[in-house]
């Protein structure tokens, strides 16, 4: 039996963004409900705070990349009980982009996809609006 020491690589996976994937053409959107993002504020909120205790998924539909960083922040808002419709109004990208790898796992499990006509775009504006803070 030999007594040297084995190497064994340790890397964390990579850390997934949350803008990742979420945002698609019509075609490709999941099967999950539908949440028009053009409904009141009190509306959406009330949705995300259903869907975040409910075994099925939202796909929102929105072209406006705020309204996008709105559902996200809305959707984590309605995961780690704060307050939804403060999150929907004012999204505190800095508590977004600190979120943990479950965390993220969980406003994806929640908000599914966010359907739009223009998927780059959008993804792309999304990801810029998602960009870590400077403290």
């Amino acid at each position: 039996m030999s007594s040297e020491p084995v190497l064994v690589a340790l890397t964390a996976p990579a850390r997934r963004h949350l803008a990742d994937g979420l945002v698609v053409a019509p075609a490709a959107a999941p099967p999950g409900r539908i949440i028009a993002a053009d409904l009141e504020i009190a509306e959406i909120a009330d949705i995300l705070a259903e869907a975040a205790h409910s075994d099925t998924g939202l796909v929102a539909r929105t072209d406006d990349p705020r309204r996008a960083l709105a559902l996200v922040a809305g959707t984590a808002a309605a995961l780690c009980g704060e307050d939804i419709r403060t999150a929907l109004t004012g999204p505190d990208v800095g508590f977004l982009t600190g979120l943990k790898p479950q965390a993220v796992e969980a406003v994806r499990g929640v908000l599914l996809a966010i359907e739009t006509q223009r998927p780059r775009e959008l993804a792309q504006e999304l990801t810029g609006l998602l960009a870590p803070v400077a403290d």
